[in-house]
């Protein structure tokens, strides 16, 4: 019976010892908070993480356009006097176009991660939109020109002009437009936002010609550039 006896004591102190202990964890707020936040650091470090990374992909959004126009604008630009007292377009000219975009955003290696597509958009005999010429710059080759490569619209009045539907622009005689798309593949900080693989941006602008341009043709005289052809 002693053996018996002193199992059950035992039983019983164990059983008090627990319920004292339980009673004292129901009380204890030691150390909650480090537990509470090691249950949401995950969290907040992913929200954190997101808005730096949407806060970069949006300034990379605003770069990409502002690329687009700086070269659209700097094309439209371009001066060199010709034997027909027009002003004469380059290879030259359009390099350093696409030169002086790589030179204002050198951060977005934008010829190693994306395409620049230069297009000269005109009238043709007929009094339709044409795309007399096109120059394409960078590694994307997957970058082409959404409205047309150089030569759509040389004939009739079929091809509408380029930009998006409701928003086309179109060339006025002996004038020219330079439409500049530029396409890039978005590298992100920490991850991509909403899943999936990194997005393509794409943006586009265009900019009349600023002066009397002699049309005839893109010229490259010596000293002889580089001739970016898509």
């Amino acid at each position: 019976m002693k053996p018996l006896f002193h199992a059950r004591r035992m039983a019983a102190a164990l059983a008090g010892m627990l319920a004292r202990h339980s009673r004292r964890l129901r009380t204890d707020r030691t150390a909650v908070s480090a537990v509470e936040f090691a249950i949401v650091a995950p969290l907040l470090a992913t929200m954190g993480l997101g808005s730096i990374e949407l806060a970069n992909m949006s300034l990379t959004y605003m770069r990409i356009s502002q690329a687009a126009i700086t070269i659209a604008d700097n094309a439209s630009r371009a001066k060199q006097s010709s034997s027909n007292g027009g002003a004469m377009m380059r290879e030259y000219d359009v390099n350093e176009s696409f030169t002086q975009a790589d030179l204002e955003y050198p951060g977005l290696q934008i010829y190693t991660r994306g395409r620049v597509v230069l297009s000269s958009l005109e009238q043709n005999g007929s009094g339709g939109q044409w795309i007399h010429w096109q120059r394409c710059r960078g590694s994307y080759t997957a970058g082409v020109s959404k409205y047309g490569t150089q030569g759509t619209g040389a004939s009739g009045t079929a091809f509408p002009g380029m930009g998006p539907t409701g928003n086309i622009v179109t060339a006025d005689a002996n004038s020219a437009i330079m439409f500049a798309e530029v396409y890039y593949q978005y590298q992100p900080i920490f991850f991509n936002i909403g899943g999936g693989g990194a997005p393509t941006i794409y943006r586009a602008a265009a900019m009349y010609v600023r002066d009397d341009r002699d049309l005839t043709q893109i010229y490259n005289p010596s000293p002889v550039a580089t001739v970016y052809n898509c």
